[in-house]
Protein backbone atom coordinates (compact mmCIF):
# COMPACT_ATOMS: atom_id res chain seq x y z
CA UNK A 1 0.00 0.00 0.00
CA UNK A 2 1.68 3.24 -1.13
CA UNK A 3 -0.89 6.08 -1.23
CA UNK A 4 1.64 8.94 -0.99
CA UNK A 5 3.68 7.55 -3.87
CA UNK A 6 0.57 7.02 -5.99
CA UNK A 7 -0.74 10.51 -5.23
CA UNK A 8 2.43 12.32 -6.28
CA UNK A 9 3.17 10.10 -9.28
CA UNK A 10 -0.35 10.39 -10.70
CA UNK A 11 -0.41 12.02 -14.13
CA UNK A 12 -1.97 15.38 -14.94
CA UNK A 13 -4.98 13.67 -16.53
CA UNK A 14 -5.67 11.69 -13.37
CA UNK A 15 -5.46 14.87 -11.30
CA UNK A 16 -7.91 16.60 -13.64
CA UNK A 17 -10.32 13.67 -13.25
CA UNK A 18 -9.99 13.98 -9.47
CA UNK A 19 -10.85 17.68 -9.74
CA UNK A 20 -13.72 16.94 -12.10
CA UNK A 21 -15.38 14.49 -9.72
CA UNK A 22 -14.88 16.89 -6.78
CA UNK A 23 -16.80 19.72 -8.45
CA UNK A 24 -19.47 17.44 -9.90
CA UNK A 25 -20.20 15.87 -6.52
CA UNK A 26 -20.18 19.32 -4.89
CA UNK A 27 -23.02 20.18 -7.27
CA UNK A 28 -24.86 16.99 -6.39
CA UNK A 29 -24.29 17.71 -2.68
CA UNK A 30 -25.95 21.08 -3.15
CA UNK A 31 -29.01 19.80 -4.99
CA UNK A 32 -29.32 16.75 -2.74
CA UNK A 33 -30.26 19.03 0.16
CA UNK A 34 -33.05 20.86 -1.66
CA UNK A 35 -34.42 18.79 -4.56
CA UNK A 36 -37.24 16.99 -2.73
CA UNK A 37 -38.06 20.01 -0.57
CA UNK A 38 -38.05 22.30 -3.62
CA UNK A 39 -40.53 20.08 -5.44
CA UNK A 40 -42.75 20.02 -2.36
CA UNK A 41 -42.54 23.84 -2.10
CA UNK A 42 -43.84 24.00 -5.66
CA UNK A 43 -46.96 22.11 -4.54
CA UNK A 44 -46.04 18.70 -5.96
CA UNK A 45 -47.43 15.76 -3.97
CA UNK A 46 -45.17 13.18 -2.33
CA UNK A 47 -46.43 10.45 -4.69
CA UNK A 48 -45.62 12.61 -7.72
CA UNK A 49 -42.21 13.43 -6.25
CA UNK A 50 -41.52 9.69 -6.12
CA UNK A 51 -42.64 9.35 -9.74
CA UNK A 52 -40.46 12.32 -10.63
CA UNK A 53 -37.40 10.63 -9.09
CA UNK A 54 -38.03 7.37 -10.91
CA UNK A 55 -38.56 9.01 -14.31
CA UNK A 56 -35.43 11.11 -13.80
CA UNK A 57 -33.43 7.95 -13.20
CA UNK A 58 -34.96 6.40 -16.33
CA UNK A 59 -33.80 9.42 -18.30
CA UNK A 60 -30.32 9.17 -16.76
CA UNK A 61 -30.22 5.52 -17.77
CA UNK A 62 -31.09 6.27 -21.39
CA UNK A 63 -28.61 9.14 -21.71
CA UNK A 64 -25.88 7.14 -19.98
CA UNK A 65 -26.49 4.10 -22.18
CA UNK A 66 -26.05 6.03 -25.40
CA UNK A 67 -23.08 8.12 -24.28
CA UNK A 68 -21.07 5.42 -22.50
CA UNK A 69 -21.64 2.78 -25.19
CA UNK A 70 -20.38 5.22 -27.82
CA UNK A 71 -17.80 7.04 -25.68
CA UNK A 72 -14.76 5.30 -27.16
CA UNK A 73 -15.92 6.09 -30.69
CA UNK A 74 -17.05 9.66 -30.00
CA UNK A 75 -14.19 10.37 -27.62
CA UNK A 76 -14.22 10.21 -23.84
CA UNK A 77 -13.33 13.89 -23.48
CA UNK A 78 -16.17 14.96 -25.79
CA UNK A 79 -18.67 12.82 -23.89
CA UNK A 80 -17.64 14.38 -20.57
CA UNK A 81 -17.90 17.88 -22.07
CA UNK A 82 -21.36 17.17 -23.44
CA UNK A 83 -22.51 15.75 -20.11
CA UNK A 84 -21.32 18.91 -18.38
CA UNK A 85 -23.41 21.02 -20.77
CA UNK A 86 -26.41 18.87 -19.79
CA UNK A 87 -25.68 19.68 -16.14
CA UNK A 88 -25.73 23.39 -16.95
CA UNK A 89 -28.99 23.14 -18.87
CA UNK A 90 -30.87 21.23 -16.17
CA UNK A 91 -29.61 23.48 -13.36
CA UNK A 92 -30.61 26.61 -15.28
CA UNK A 93 -34.10 25.19 -15.90
CA UNK A 94 -34.64 24.33 -12.23
CA UNK A 95 -33.55 27.83 -11.25
CA UNK A 96 -36.23 29.55 -13.32
CA UNK A 97 -39.11 27.15 -14.02
CA UNK A 98 -42.00 26.01 -11.80
CA UNK A 99 -43.82 23.81 -14.31
CA UNK A 100 -43.78 20.13 -13.35
CA UNK A 101 -43.50 18.84 -16.93
CA UNK A 102 -40.73 21.30 -17.81
CA UNK A 103 -38.77 20.34 -14.71
CA UNK A 104 -39.33 16.65 -15.40
CA UNK A 105 -38.12 17.06 -18.98
CA UNK A 106 -35.04 18.95 -17.80
CA UNK A 107 -34.31 16.26 -15.21
CA UNK A 108 -34.75 13.42 -17.72
CA UNK A 109 -32.79 14.96 -20.60
CA UNK A 110 -30.32 16.88 -18.47
CA UNK A 111 -28.21 15.79 -15.52
CA UNK A 112 -29.85 16.25 -12.10
CA UNK A 113 -29.07 13.70 -9.42
CA UNK A 114 -32.28 12.59 -7.67
CA UNK A 115 -30.24 10.57 -5.19
CA UNK A 116 -27.38 12.97 -4.43
CA UNK A 117 -25.00 10.42 -5.95
CA UNK A 118 -23.43 9.76 -9.32
CA UNK A 119 -25.68 10.11 -12.33
CA UNK A 120 -25.20 10.56 -16.06
CA UNK A 121 -22.27 9.27 -18.11
CA UNK A 122 -19.42 10.75 -16.05
CA UNK A 123 -18.61 7.97 -13.60
CA UNK A 124 -18.31 5.22 -16.21
CA UNK A 125 -16.07 7.24 -18.53
CA UNK A 126 -13.89 8.57 -15.72
CA UNK A 127 -13.42 5.14 -14.14
CA UNK A 128 -12.50 3.62 -17.50
CA UNK A 129 -10.05 6.47 -18.17
CA UNK A 130 -8.41 6.04 -14.78
CA UNK A 131 -8.02 2.30 -15.35
CA UNK A 132 -6.49 3.08 -18.75
CA UNK A 133 -4.02 5.55 -17.22
CA UNK A 134 -3.07 3.59 -14.09
CA UNK A 135 -0.99 0.39 -13.67
CA UNK A 136 -2.57 -2.47 -11.74
CA UNK A 137 -0.51 -2.07 -8.57
CA UNK A 138 -1.51 1.60 -8.20
CA UNK A 139 -5.22 1.26 -9.01
CA UNK A 140 -6.52 0.72 -5.44
CA UNK A 141 -4.83 3.94 -4.28
CA UNK A 142 -5.78 6.00 -7.34
CA UNK A 143 -9.41 4.87 -7.16
CA UNK A 144 -9.35 5.56 -3.41
CA UNK A 145 -8.27 9.16 -4.01
CA UNK A 146 -10.97 9.41 -6.70
CA UNK A 147 -13.47 8.39 -4.03
CA UNK A 148 -11.95 10.81 -1.51
CA UNK A 149 -12.35 13.76 -3.88
CA UNK A 150 -15.89 12.65 -4.81
CA UNK A 151 -17.17 12.44 -1.26
CA UNK A 152 -15.19 15.52 -0.18
CA UNK A 153 -16.99 17.43 -2.94
CA UNK A 154 -20.37 16.12 -1.80
CA UNK A 155 -19.52 17.10 1.80
CA UNK A 156 -18.53 20.60 0.72
CA UNK A 157 -21.72 21.02 -1.30
CA UNK A 158 -23.92 19.80 1.55
CA UNK A 159 -22.32 22.16 4.06
CA UNK A 160 -22.49 25.21 1.80
CA UNK A 161 -26.12 24.49 0.89
CA UNK A 162 -27.30 24.22 4.49
CA UNK A 163 -25.74 27.50 5.54
CA UNK A 164 -26.76 29.32 2.35
CA UNK A 165 -30.42 28.33 2.61
CA UNK A 166 -30.74 29.27 6.28
CA UNK A 167 -28.82 32.54 5.78
CA UNK A 168 -30.86 33.62 2.76
CA UNK A 169 -34.14 32.62 4.40
CA UNK A 170 -33.60 33.77 7.99
CA UNK A 171 -31.16 36.66 7.66
CA UNK A 172 -31.86 38.09 4.20
CA UNK A 173 -35.56 37.27 4.23
CA UNK A 174 -35.78 35.47 0.89
CA UNK A 175 -38.77 33.13 0.49
CA UNK A 176 -37.69 29.50 0.87
CA UNK A 177 -38.55 28.71 -2.74
CA UNK A 178 -36.25 31.51 -3.95
CA UNK A 179 -33.47 30.12 -1.75
CA UNK A 180 -33.80 26.76 -3.44
CA UNK A 181 -33.69 28.36 -6.90
CA UNK A 182 -30.46 30.17 -6.03
CA UNK A 183 -28.94 26.81 -5.06
CA UNK A 184 -29.64 25.55 -8.58
CA UNK A 185 -27.95 28.66 -9.99
CA UNK A 186 -24.86 27.76 -7.95
CA UNK A 187 -25.12 24.29 -9.50
CA UNK A 188 -24.92 25.80 -13.00
CA UNK A 189 -21.82 27.76 -11.96
CA UNK A 190 -20.17 24.54 -10.80
CA UNK A 191 -20.94 22.92 -14.15
CA UNK A 192 -19.00 25.71 -15.88
CA UNK A 193 -15.95 25.05 -13.69
CA UNK A 194 -16.19 21.35 -14.48
CA UNK A 195 -16.42 22.06 -18.22
CA UNK A 196 -13.23 24.13 -18.10
CA UNK A 197 -11.40 21.35 -16.25
CA UNK A 198 -12.44 18.69 -18.76
CA UNK A 199 -11.15 20.86 -21.63
CA UNK A 200 -7.59 20.30 -20.35
CA UNK A 201 -7.68 16.48 -20.60
CA UNK A 202 -5.08 15.08 -22.99
CA UNK A 203 -5.49 12.41 -25.72
CA UNK A 204 -3.95 9.87 -23.34
CA UNK A 205 -7.42 9.41 -21.81
CA UNK A 206 -8.72 7.92 -25.03
CA UNK A 207 -8.72 4.16 -25.57
CA UNK A 208 -7.02 4.59 -28.94
CA UNK A 209 -3.94 6.04 -27.26
CA UNK A 210 -1.43 3.24 -26.77
CA UNK A 211 0.99 4.84 -24.32
CA UNK A 212 0.11 2.26 -21.69
CA UNK A 213 0.55 -0.83 -23.87
CA UNK A 214 3.71 -1.84 -22.01
CA UNK A 215 1.59 -2.55 -18.94
CA UNK A 216 -0.29 -5.32 -20.73
CA UNK A 217 2.85 -7.49 -20.87
CA UNK A 218 2.95 -7.53 -17.06
CA UNK A 219 -0.59 -8.80 -16.57
CA UNK A 220 -1.14 -12.39 -15.44
CA UNK A 221 -2.69 -15.30 -17.29
CA UNK A 222 -6.25 -14.38 -16.29
CA UNK A 223 -6.20 -11.09 -18.17
CA UNK A 224 -4.31 -12.64 -21.10
CA UNK A 225 -7.15 -15.12 -21.52
CA UNK A 226 -9.65 -12.30 -21.43
CA UNK A 227 -7.74 -10.34 -24.07
CA UNK A 228 -7.69 -13.38 -26.36
CA UNK A 229 -11.45 -13.47 -26.19
CA UNK A 230 -11.54 -9.75 -26.89
CA UNK A 231 -10.30 -10.35 -30.46
CA UNK A 232 -13.75 -11.72 -31.14
CA UNK A 233 -15.41 -8.50 -30.07
CA UNK A 234 -16.08 -5.36 -32.02
CA UNK A 235 -17.78 -2.06 -31.39
CA UNK A 236 -21.22 -3.56 -30.90
CA UNK A 237 -20.30 -6.72 -28.97
CA UNK A 238 -18.33 -7.93 -25.97
CA UNK A 239 -15.94 -10.84 -25.50
CA UNK A 240 -17.16 -14.28 -24.47
CA UNK A 241 -15.60 -13.99 -21.03
CA UNK A 242 -17.26 -10.61 -20.45
CA UNK A 243 -20.60 -12.09 -21.48
CA UNK A 244 -20.04 -14.83 -18.91
CA UNK A 245 -18.90 -12.71 -15.94
CA UNK A 246 -20.69 -9.41 -16.41
CA UNK A 247 -24.33 -10.58 -16.03
CA UNK A 248 -23.47 -12.37 -12.78
CA UNK A 249 -21.76 -9.34 -11.28
CA UNK A 250 -24.39 -7.00 -12.66
CA UNK A 251 -27.22 -8.91 -10.98
CA UNK A 252 -25.49 -8.49 -7.60
CA UNK A 253 -24.77 -4.81 -8.08
CA UNK A 254 -28.32 -4.15 -9.32
CA UNK A 255 -29.84 -5.86 -6.28
CA UNK A 256 -27.79 -3.59 -4.05
CA UNK A 257 -28.89 -0.53 -6.05
CA UNK A 258 -32.52 -1.68 -6.04
CA UNK A 259 -32.48 -1.39 -2.26
CA UNK A 260 -30.70 1.95 -2.37
CA UNK A 261 -33.42 3.35 -4.62
CA UNK A 262 -35.97 2.90 -1.83
CA UNK A 263 -34.11 5.37 0.41
CA UNK A 264 -31.84 7.72 -1.51
CA UNK A 265 -30.08 10.64 0.14
CA UNK A 266 -32.77 13.08 -0.95
CA UNK A 267 -35.43 10.98 0.77
CA UNK A 268 -33.24 10.67 3.88
CA UNK A 269 -33.12 14.47 4.00
CA UNK A 270 -36.91 14.56 3.60
CA UNK A 271 -37.40 11.90 6.32
CA UNK A 272 -35.20 13.74 8.83
CA UNK A 273 -36.85 17.07 8.03
CA UNK A 274 -40.40 15.77 8.44
CA UNK A 275 -39.82 13.30 11.29
CA UNK A 276 -37.48 15.32 13.51
CA UNK A 277 -38.06 18.86 12.14
CA UNK A 278 -34.34 19.28 11.41
CA UNK A 279 -33.15 22.68 10.18
CA UNK A 280 -31.37 23.25 6.86
CA UNK A 281 -28.15 24.04 8.76
CA UNK A 282 -28.53 20.90 10.89
CA UNK A 283 -29.06 18.76 7.80
CA UNK A 284 -26.17 20.47 6.03
CA UNK A 285 -23.86 19.76 8.97
CA UNK A 286 -25.02 16.16 9.22
CA UNK A 287 -24.43 15.45 5.55
CA UNK A 288 -21.13 17.32 5.69
CA UNK A 289 -20.09 14.90 8.44
CA UNK A 290 -21.46 11.83 6.66
CA UNK A 291 -19.71 12.75 3.42
CA UNK A 292 -16.51 13.60 5.30
CA UNK A 293 -16.34 10.21 7.03
CA UNK A 294 -17.39 8.68 3.73
CA UNK A 295 -14.43 10.40 2.09
CA UNK A 296 -11.96 9.31 4.75
CA UNK A 297 -13.12 5.70 4.46
CA UNK A 298 -11.99 5.50 0.80
CA UNK A 299 -8.31 5.12 1.72
CA UNK A 300 -8.81 2.27 4.22
CA UNK A 301 -10.99 0.55 1.62
CA UNK A 302 -8.03 0.52 -0.79
CA UNK A 303 -5.92 -1.07 1.94
CA UNK A 304 -8.58 -3.71 2.60
CA UNK A 305 -8.82 -4.48 -1.14
CA UNK A 306 -5.07 -5.13 -1.23
CA UNK A 307 -5.02 -7.05 2.04
CA UNK A 308 -8.12 -9.24 1.71
CA UNK A 309 -8.94 -9.11 -1.98
CA UNK A 310 -11.84 -7.08 -3.43
CA UNK A 311 -14.64 -9.59 -2.75
CA UNK A 312 -13.77 -10.10 0.91
CA UNK A 313 -13.29 -6.34 1.31
CA UNK A 314 -16.82 -5.74 -0.04
CA UNK A 315 -18.33 -8.29 2.33
CA UNK A 316 -16.36 -6.99 5.32
CA UNK A 317 -17.80 -3.49 4.91
CA UNK A 318 -21.22 -3.91 3.30
CA UNK A 319 -22.80 -6.33 5.77
CA UNK A 320 -22.41 -3.93 8.74
CA UNK A 321 -23.53 -1.05 6.51
CA UNK A 322 -26.83 -2.77 5.72
CA UNK A 323 -27.43 -3.55 9.40
CA UNK A 324 -26.75 0.05 10.50
CA UNK A 325 -29.21 1.38 7.92
CA UNK A 326 -31.99 -0.93 9.08
CA UNK A 327 -31.55 0.26 12.68
CA UNK A 328 -32.29 3.88 11.66
CA UNK A 329 -35.90 2.91 10.90
CA UNK A 330 -36.53 2.11 14.58
CA UNK A 331 -34.97 5.19 16.22
CA UNK A 332 -37.08 7.95 17.74
CA UNK A 333 -34.81 11.02 17.90
CA UNK A 334 -32.60 12.97 15.55
CA UNK A 335 -29.32 12.41 17.38
CA UNK A 336 -29.52 8.62 17.58
CA UNK A 337 -30.64 8.48 13.93
CA UNK A 338 -27.73 10.73 12.98
CA UNK A 339 -25.28 8.49 14.86
CA UNK A 340 -26.34 5.34 13.01
CA UNK A 341 -26.40 7.23 9.71
CA UNK A 342 -22.78 8.19 10.40
CA UNK A 343 -21.94 4.52 11.01
CA UNK A 344 -23.75 3.66 7.78
CA UNK A 345 -21.86 6.26 5.75
CA UNK A 346 -18.51 5.23 7.25
CA UNK A 347 -18.97 1.73 5.86
CA UNK A 348 -21.25 2.08 2.83
CA UNK A 349 -18.66 3.52 0.44
CA UNK A 350 -15.85 1.24 1.55
CA UNK A 351 -17.02 -1.19 -1.11
CA UNK A 352 -16.59 1.29 -4.00
CA UNK A 353 -12.84 0.84 -4.50
CA UNK A 354 -13.02 -2.98 -4.16
CA UNK A 355 -15.83 -3.07 -6.75
CA UNK A 356 -13.77 -0.95 -9.13
CA UNK A 357 -10.79 -3.26 -8.62
CA UNK A 358 -12.96 -6.33 -9.13
CA UNK A 359 -14.35 -5.08 -12.45
CA UNK A 360 -11.15 -3.57 -13.88
CA UNK A 361 -9.16 -6.69 -12.96
CA UNK A 362 -11.56 -9.18 -14.55
CA UNK A 363 -12.53 -7.25 -17.68
CA UNK A 364 -10.31 -6.45 -20.71
CA UNK A 365 -8.97 -2.92 -20.92
CA UNK A 366 -10.48 -2.40 -24.38
CA UNK A 367 -13.99 -3.03 -23.02
CA UNK A 368 -13.80 -1.11 -19.75
CA UNK A 369 -15.78 1.93 -20.89
CA UNK A 370 -18.62 -0.27 -22.10
CA UNK A 371 -18.46 -2.52 -19.04
CA UNK A 372 -18.43 0.39 -16.60
CA UNK A 373 -21.25 1.97 -18.58
CA UNK A 374 -23.36 -1.19 -18.47
CA UNK A 375 -22.77 -1.59 -14.73
CA UNK A 376 -23.60 2.02 -13.87
CA UNK A 377 -26.59 2.01 -16.23
CA UNK A 378 -27.85 -1.23 -14.70
CA UNK A 379 -27.46 0.18 -11.20
CA UNK A 380 -29.25 3.39 -12.18
CA UNK A 381 -32.07 1.42 -13.81
CA UNK A 382 -32.47 -0.66 -10.63
CA UNK A 383 -32.75 2.55 -8.63
CA UNK A 384 -35.67 3.69 -10.81
CA UNK A 385 -38.06 1.26 -9.13
CA UNK A 386 -37.75 2.30 -5.50
CA UNK A 387 -38.71 6.00 -5.60
CA UNK A 388 -42.20 5.22 -6.88
CA UNK A 389 -42.86 3.15 -3.76
CA UNK A 390 -40.98 5.56 -1.50
CA UNK A 391 -43.31 8.36 -2.56
CA UNK A 392 -46.25 6.15 -1.59
CA UNK A 393 -44.60 5.31 1.73
CA UNK A 394 -44.16 9.03 2.45
CA UNK A 395 -47.76 9.79 1.53
CA UNK A 396 -48.99 7.11 3.98
CA UNK A 397 -46.60 8.01 6.81
CA UNK A 398 -44.47 4.85 6.63
CA UNK A 399 -41.34 6.25 5.00
CA UNK A 400 -39.17 4.30 7.47
CA UNK A 401 -39.93 1.12 5.49
CA UNK A 402 -37.41 2.36 2.94
CA UNK A 403 -34.55 1.88 5.43
CA UNK A 404 -35.54 -1.75 6.04
CA UNK A 405 -35.87 -2.64 2.35
CA UNK A 406 -32.57 -0.93 1.54
CA UNK A 407 -30.60 -2.77 4.22
CA UNK A 408 -32.25 -6.10 3.39
CA UNK A 409 -31.27 -5.87 -0.29
CA UNK A 410 -27.65 -5.06 0.66
CA UNK A 411 -27.41 -8.12 2.92
CA UNK A 412 -28.93 -10.39 0.26
CA UNK A 413 -26.56 -9.05 -2.40
CA UNK A 414 -23.59 -9.76 -0.11
CA UNK A 415 -24.74 -13.34 0.37
CA UNK A 416 -24.93 -13.94 -3.39
CA UNK A 417 -21.53 -12.30 -3.96
CA UNK A 418 -19.88 -14.49 -1.31
CA UNK A 419 -21.42 -17.63 -2.80
CA UNK A 420 -20.24 -16.97 -6.36
CA UNK A 421 -17.07 -14.84 -6.39
CA UNK A 422 -14.88 -15.47 -3.34
CA UNK A 423 -12.49 -17.57 -5.44
CA UNK A 424 -11.34 -14.66 -7.65
CA UNK A 425 -9.58 -12.83 -4.82
CA UNK A 426 -6.43 -14.94 -5.10
CA UNK A 427 -6.00 -14.17 -8.82
CA UNK A 428 -6.49 -10.45 -8.34
CA UNK A 429 -4.14 -10.25 -5.34
CA UNK A 430 -1.46 -11.94 -7.43
CA UNK A 431 -1.96 -9.40 -10.23
CA UNK A 432 -1.58 -6.50 -7.79
CA UNK A 433 1.72 -7.90 -6.54
CA UNK A 434 3.39 -7.02 -9.89
CA UNK A 435 5.25 -3.72 -9.45
CA UNK A 436 4.80 -1.15 -12.22
CA UNK A 437 5.04 2.64 -12.49
CA UNK A 438 3.00 5.35 -14.13
CA UNK A 439 3.86 6.12 -17.72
Amino acid sequence: MHPVRSFFQATRDIRILWGSVFFRMAGYGLTNQVLTLHLEALGISESNIGLFMSLTLVGDTMISYFLTWNADRIGRKRVMMFGTLLMFTSGFTFAFSSNFLVLLTAAILGVISPSGDETGPFKSVEEASIAHLTPENHRPEVYAFYGVFATAGAAFGSLICGFLVDYMNASVGFPIEKCYRIIFLVYTGISIIKFILVCFLSPKCEIHNHDMDNIASEENSLLEAVEQDTTKSNFVSLSDRTFYLLPRLLAIFMLDSLGYGFMTSTWIVYYLKKTFEATATGLGLLFFLTNTVNSISSLPSAYLAKLLGPVRAILFTQAPSGAFFIVVAFLSNFYSASFFLLLYYITTSMDVVPRQILLTSLMPREELTKVMGIVNIGKTFARCIGPIFTGKFAAHGVLHYGFIINGGCVLLADLILATNFLHVDAEILHKQSIDAGFD
